[in-house]
């Protein structure tokens, strides 16, 4: 057994360690500064005192200057009298199974290095989350307390000297000061197979695939995007249910993502996925984000299934899912920009319905209280309360139990699912880095000039006229705890049902993300099939008109449509 001394490091506090809505993410330099992400390390573990004499789980999605950071985390938590770490091999662990792995092993936490969608890179973005004992986000009082330790932190202790081989799966074990502390490197994929093997029918799956004498097989096309995903999605879908190799593709997790590769699951940088699936060959496609717990759904020849339909179809057909079968239905949740599919089905099943801010944070509370079964948000994550976190792996499974129960295409299962429900339009507007400054003074001038609007006001722009039933910040109350949520997007709620939200992201790296919904509700199958453009052009001109975004964020366009 080795040994190692603790030492204390002199630091100086940075103003700029606020977490996001999913950690704290900048650019790689940032990170890279001296003293920069040890400082952010530490408040973690000053922060949540049961760490200490505790457990965590370590890993991220492969991007530069990952492994780096494993590093400093086993040192600065061996100092910080952790008795154990789990890390996945080479640090890969997608956030999903991150979670997973909290909740098998009664961790105290996790270490979850990953800025998501975000680009990779030396030039790209690095982020760091915690996520607590019941495997999801940090709760918002956490992290604030995370922010305010880092805003005064002046040392941070660490054991230099401790270096751990994480290329190869084995037990490391230190004296530190007299503790005995252990670095347990897994394999960071076989846990989250199984677990998969207990909520999905595996069998009917991989019938699906394989084919039959009346039914030809199912061929899909998984795109990884060089993210964290690529492993997973081999040993499940190829290794495990027999689709061919050649199916799951940008499979190895890169520290740039391939460099062109963006990884984030949609229509314009998931472009490469959209374009095969428009040529008619394949009869499924799905995409991942960097961390593995977003995704995105196509069908033959390019169909495309918004995540507000992807989840009320998850819900609506939660009978293909033995997980659901056995365990029940307790209830439905959304984020609030999220379109209003899910709260249709929700209605018609009697269950639960519930809106909440974005951040998957706000379901865990939910879930562990009993009172959640499945959950999604419009930025392309869906999730059940097998986990405290979105998962893109499930939802593809998810998917795919479907169309094995349902014997029908993704089309066929929507358009069916629209004739049921009709059909809820819904596009978002991203303006990336823009102004700070400006973004926020955008909003804080929207919502003054909105505060004087009242109900059954008419409200214009070129194109057509809409009548407000309200207008309002969005606010929410915990129902398990009581706390309390605010600023959380301004609505604007027209009479027919249609809707604009706008809100800052809390994703983003530099800058500012603006960003902005757009929701009308469609009853008419013969409307059904009509241009989302041409429906949504009348909200669009009158969120631009009373924003005045451009005078305030300097863009004529967005940076991405979804």
């Amino acid at each position: 057994m080795a040994s190692s001394q603790v030492q204390i490091v002199q630091t100086r506090a940075f103003e700029d360690q606020k977490p996001g809505t999913s950690g704290l993410r900048k650019p790689v330099d940032t990170f890279q500064q001296k003293g920069y992400a040890e400082n952010f390390i530490q408040a973690i573990h000053t922060a949540v005192p049961e760490l200490s004499d505790g457990m965590a789980v370590v890993g991220g999605d492969g991007r530069y200057y990952m492994t780096d950071v494993v590093q400093k985390i086993i040192g600065i938590s061996a100092a910080n009298g952790v008795k154990k770490l789990i890390v996945g091999k080479d640090g890969i662990f997608s956030t999903p199974a991150i979670s997973a792995v909290v909740r098998k092993t009664k961790a105290n936490g996790a270490f979850i290095l990953t800025a998501s969608h975000n680009p990779g890179g030396p030039k790209g973005d690095f982020g760091i989350k915690f996520n607590s004992s019941n495997g999801g986000p940090a709760v918002e009082a956490v992290t604030g307390q995370i922010y305010q330790i880092s805003k005064h932190i002046t040392e941070y202790k660490i054991c230099p000297d401790i270096k751990v081989d994480i290329s190869k799966v084995g037990c490391h074990t230190f004296d530190v000061d007299g503790r005995q502390f252990e670095v347990e490197v897994i394999d960071p994929v076989s846990d989250y197979v199984d677990l998969m093997k207990e909520l999905f029918d595996f069998e009917s799956i991989r019938n699906l695939l394989a084919g039959s004498k009346t039914r030809s097989p199912l061929k899909i096309i998984i795109n990884c995007l060089n993210g964290v995903t690529g492993p997973y999605a081999k040993r499940i879908l190829c290794d495990e249910l027999g689709a061919p190799e050649s199916s799951v593709v940008n499979c190895i997790p890169l520290e740039d993502f391939g460099g062109k590769l963006h990884p984030d699951p949609n229509l314009t940088y998931a472009s490469d996925l959209v374009d095969v699936m428009n040529s008619g060959v394949h009869d499924f496609g799905a995409a991942f984000d960097g961390d593995g717990d977003r995704n995105m759904i196509l069908g033959k020849n390019g169909f495309f299934v918004t995540p507000s339909d992807s989840v009320s179809v998850i819900g609506d057909n939660y009978k293909a899912i033995p997980y659901f079968v056995k365990s029940g239905i307790k209830g439905f949740a959304r984020s609030m920009p999220t379109g209003r599919a899910l709260d249709r089905v929700a209605k018609a099943l009697n269950v639960e319905m519930f809106e909440v801010p974005t951040g998957w944070k706000f379901f865990g509370n939910l879930m562990d209280a009993g009172r959640l079964s499945l959950c999604g948000e419009e930025s392309f994550g869906t999730g059940s309360d097998h986990i405290r976190e979105k998962d893109g792996i499930w939802a593809c499974l998810a998917w795919l139990a479907i169309l094995a129960y349902r014997k029908a295409s993704v089309e066929d299962v929507i358009r069916d699912h629209w004739k049921r429900y009709g059909r809820t339009f819904f596009q978002r507007y991203d303006y990336e880095q823009v102004p700070a400054e400006g973004a926020k003074e955008m909003m804080s001038v929207l919502e003054s000039s909105l505060s004087l609007a009242t109900k059954s006001k008419e409200i214009s722009a070129a194109s057509a006229s809409f009548v407000l039933e309200y207008t309002d910040n969005f606010s929410y109350t915990d129902p398990i705890d009581g706390s309390v949520a605010k600023n959380q997007g301004i609505r604007l709620q027209f009479t027919n049902g249609s809707r604009i939200i706008f809100r800052l992201s809390g994703t983003g790296s530099v800058g500012a993300t603006v960003r902005i919904y757009f929701e009308c509700y469609e009853d008419q199958p013969e409307r059904f099939d009509d241009d989302i453009t041409s429906i949504m052009k009348p909200l669009v001109d009158l969120a631009l008109k009373v924003s005045d975004l451009q005078k305030y964020t300097g863009r004529n366009e967005p940076t991405v449509i979804t």
